[in-house]
């Protein structure tokens, strides 16, 4: 099942930057980011409530918080980032290089969270990551 909601979760994606690029075309990047930013908060507690998950709360430990706003902070560092790139580039490029993402996130599991990779998970890295570089470096 993780296959299926990460395919969607591609597709959302690709969606929100299409989106996004569109949107901010006579906006300054970082008041659209806060535009989509209170909307993502309403939406996110409005499932939480929605699932009756709200009393759970008060069940996340301390190392959790810590690390979930941890994550948050950077998740907005990144969105601003993204959000400036887009508005200085072409939305297909913005997103190819972004994905380079991959590459980081598969040392940074390896690193700290001690997954093992194996040798179809370095090609495909390798090739995911150089797809990136080679489209982000197309020329018009």
């Amino acid at each position: 099942m993780w296959i299926v909601f990460s395919l969607l979760a591609a597709v959302a994606t690709a969606t929100v930057v299409t989106l996004s690029k569109a949107g901010i075309k006579n906006v300054d990047s970082s008041l659209a980011f806060a535009i989509q930013s209170v909307l993502i908060l309403l939406v996110s507690w409005g499932v939480v409530i929605g699932q009756g998950n709200l009393p759970d709360v008060t069940r996340v430990d301390r190392r959790a918080w810590i690390y979930l706003v941890i994550a948050g902070v950077i998740t907005c560092v990144s969105s601003l980032l993204s959000f400036r790139a887009l508005k200085l580039g072409d939305a297909a490029r913005v997103s190819s290089l972004d994905k380079v993402s991959l590459v980081f996130s598969v040392v940074l599991a390896i690193v700290f969270l001690k997954e093992k990779v194996n040798w179809q998970v370095i090609v495909g890295v390798v090739l995911m990551g150089a797809g990136a570089v080679v489209i982000a470096m197309a020329r018009e």
